[in-house]
């Protein structure tokens, strides 16, 4: 069943009307998980500086986004330092390194260390009897948030000097990193196992990334409803990943900084278009359906004219007319299947930045770079292949059933749902908090 068929199609108005108190009663009903936290990740580097009495001393940077910190109620506001410091320790004690089973102490007073808008960033010095820390160990966040991330860096020597960088994803399954004889001080005997993360941890990282992110699914979900042919879905992947991995690759290596809340923002809108064009095609193109969605991102632009939400009024009346001349020109096209194929080429390009946040927080050394971004490009491509080969034959199936009622039916309510989620990401990531 092909896009451009499926105008010609007559939906009862009732099983439309039925479909908008969906797309209403998902907002409600979706709203506290549509509110949850994006991939929980923090940051860490160990630098060894010069001994003193005996032991071995390690400066530990930490930095992870204020967000986070609300998860165990120590989001400080500015100028609270008591609950600043409280964050300080919090990290202090869930970040642990040792040598020998021995764990090092931490010696002199948690920093408070200068950090972008929505991080949080502190640092304090280990000492390590016996010489640097032969393991490195993290609980940060665990116990209510078992997907977290930990990034943890290590350089063999004091901070300048040119020595080997290694890092390492620590996650629940893999919470130590255990740092081969020789190692810590990039002596000979290093271990190639302990040299940090391989390319096969980073094509897991992509596909953990892309399984666990939401918005990215519904996305590519909502793309592939209303396609009818296996051709369509290859030219919306292929337009997607093509997309998605450029600006990845150029948010990565530094060439371009998109604001993190405006990325994330427009893709919730992407989510939201994506739907609304599905909604209109199956209720038979009626105007309402453009003229809503446009009036609510001028609604939007007006409120950031205001001085409200984190994305420029600018950037939302750009949406509006893109959005405007979206509808318009599918509204004259005789194909429409190749202007929803560029249309993921459009949106993968702002995808592609929301993928790159968590690597281009790494802050990896150039050496590292290339196989870190292949491996973790392959990984989310396998990720979405993996979702395409799944919902793509489901959707088929339905459709070769009961003359295509299931198929129908599924379609209605997952735009309702996509429609509903999308929208709710649009506005609360527009609104929220820096």
């Amino acid at each position: 069943m092909r896009l451009a068929g499926l105008r010609r199609q007559r939906v009862p108005l009732s099983a439309w009307r039925a479909a908008l108190l969906a797309c209403a009663a998902s907002l409600l009903a979706l709203a506290p998980a549509a509110t949850a936290h994006t991939r929980s990740v923090s940051y860490s580097t160990w630098h060894l500086r010069e001994p003193a009495d005996g032991e071995a001393r390690v400066r530990v940077r930490v930095r992870i986004p204020r967000l986070e910190l609300t998860r165990v109620a120590l989001d400080a506001p500015p100028g609270d330092r008591e609950l600043g410091l409280r964050a300080g320790r919090y990290l202090a004690e869930r970040l642990e390194a040792g040598r020998d089973g021995i764990a090092c102490r931490r010696v002199g007073p948690i920093e408070t260390r200068a950090a972008e808008d929505g991080w949080a960033a502190f640092s304090w010095e280990l000492a390590c009897p016996g010489g640097p820390p032969d393991a490195i160990a993290t609980r940060i966040l665990l116990d209510v948030a078992p997907s977290h991330l930990h990034f943890a860096r290590v350089a063999a020597s004091a901070p300048g000097a040119h020595a080997p960088i290694r890092e390492r994803v620590l996650t629940e399954a893999e919470p130590v990193w255990h740092l081969a004889a020789g190692a810590a001080s990039g002596g000979a005997g290093a271990s190639t196992a302990s040299a940090g993360s391989s390319l096969g941890d980073y094509v897991l990282l992509g596909v953990e990334h892309i399984l666990s992110g939401w918005d990215h699914l519904f996305f590519v979900l909502a793309l592939l409803l209303l396609a009818g042919s296996l051709g369509e879905v290859a030219r919306i992947v292929t337009g997607f990943t093509v997309a998605h991995s450029a600006t990845l690759a150029l948010a990565v290596l530094g060439y371009v900084h998109p604001r993190a809340a405006a990325v994330e923002a427009l893709i919730g809108f992407s989510v939201a278009l994506v739907a609304a064009e599905n909604a209109w095609v199956l209720a038979r193109r009626p105007r309402v359906i453009p003229a809503t969605a446009v009036a609510l991102v001028l609604g939007l632009a007006a409120l950031a004219f205001a001085g409200y939400g984190q994305v420029s009024a600018a950037t939302l009346l750009g949406l509006a007319l893109f959005s405007a001349c979206h509808f318009a020109l599918l509204a004259r096209s005789e194909r429409p299947a190749r202007i929803r194929a560029t249309l993921a080429f459009a949106f993968g390009l702002v995808h592609g930045f929301g993928f790159a946040g968590v690597l281009g927080q790494m802050d990896l050394p150039a050496e590292r770079l290339a196989p870190a971004l292949f491996g973790f490009n392959a990984g989310v491509e396998l990720g979405q292949l993996a979702v395409v080969l799944l919902v793509w034959p489901l959707l088929r199936l339905l459709a070769r059933l009961r003359a295509g009622a299931p198929y129908r039916v599924a379609v209605d309510g997952l735009t309702a749902l996509t429609c509903g989620v999308g929208l709710f990401w649009f506005v609360s990531r527009s609104f929220g908090a820096g």
